[in-house]
């Protein structure tokens, strides 16, 4: 049985993420650069959309009998195994899970460069991935 709370918290954090994020993508490179407070704010709010998705992935393979993802690649693996992420959307966030432990584990090594361009480019993945969660659990009533 799904927790209704836990997702509704989880996908609350993504969407929260994401609006703050969006906003952070509008400032110029060379601004984003200068302006320490907005990199990490950046930094912060995509681990917190990465951490979210990841968790509300996981309960959604585990509350619905699919198994135990190992790791955070594996939670994409299995919801498109699952069809609950189609194969190309899940091809395409799947090297998220790699960003994840980069934020985490590398975190000297995040480029201020890399971190702007993930908030120009990759962004819509948070918010397609939501829409994918909220149609498979609507499916499921």
């Amino acid at each position: 049985m799904f927790n209704h709370q836990l997702i509704a918290e989880k996908l609350g954090i993504i969407h929260s993420s994401f609006n703050r994020l969006k906003k952070l993508a509008q400032v110029p490179i060379e601004e984003f650069q200068k302006n320490e407070d907005a990199q990490d704010i950046a930094e912060n709010r995509l681990r917190k959309a990465l951490e979210a998705l990841f968790d509300l992935g996981r309960h959604i393979l585990v509350k619905s009998g699919a198994g135990i993802p190992q790791d955070y690649r594996s939670v994409i693996t299995m919801l498109k195994e699952k069809d609950i992420l189609p194969a190309d959307f899940a091809n395409q966030i799947a090297g998220m899970a790699g960003y994840r432990n980069r934020l985490i584990h590398e975190y000297n090594k995040v480029t201020v460069q890399e971190l702007h361009e993930i908030l120009q480019t990759r962004l819509g993945d948070l918010e397609l991935f939501c829409q994918y969660i909220t149609k498979y659990l609507a499916n499921k009533k």
